[in-house]
């Protein structure tokens, strides 16, 4: 079996959220939601808990970060395509979301962007051609 990840994020308005992440293309999980959390299924292998900031709370001491201030964490996602990569932030910019809180990369082989979800977390969305990349870091160690 393949092993999973679930991001959890403590979000400020719950419903706000799901609307954000379906418009992305996530698919909710009834199973894992209720009035307080609600789970995002992006593909077999990845999800994402969106949690209430009270039921974040119940899973850690520490304080809640304001992700809109500082930052907690980057999350990637890949893309099969540069295409994919600027749809995906044109999703997230119709959503409500913010395009491009960091610079945009293109390394000609890898190109990615990222966008801000409500709450402020970054994810960012990122396509890389495998065997171009290998060709051009092994260039670089060669020289």
């Amino acid at each position: 079996m393949p092993k999973l990840i679930f991001v959890n994020l403590p979000v400020a308005d719950l419903p706000k959220s799901i609307a954000f992440y379906e418009a992305l293309g996530a698919v909710k999980n009834e199973q894992f939601t209720d009035h307080t959390a609600a789970c995002m299924v992006f593909s077999e292998t990845i999800h994402a808990m969106l949690l209430t900031h009270e039921k974040f709370r119940q899973f850690t001491p520490k304080a809640i970060a304001d992700a809109k201030k500082t930052s907690e964490v980057l999350i990637c996602l890949s893309a099969d395509s540069r295409d994919e990569v600027d749809a995906t932030l044109a999703k997230a910019t119709s959503a409500g979301g913010k395009a491009d809180p960091g610079p945009q990369q293109d390394y000609g082989f890898m190109y990615g962007r990222s966008f801000e979800d409500p709450d402020g977390h970054i994810w960012e969305i990122m396509w890389m051609d495998l065997a171009a990349a290998q060709e051009a870091m092994g260039a670089n160690t060669a020289a």
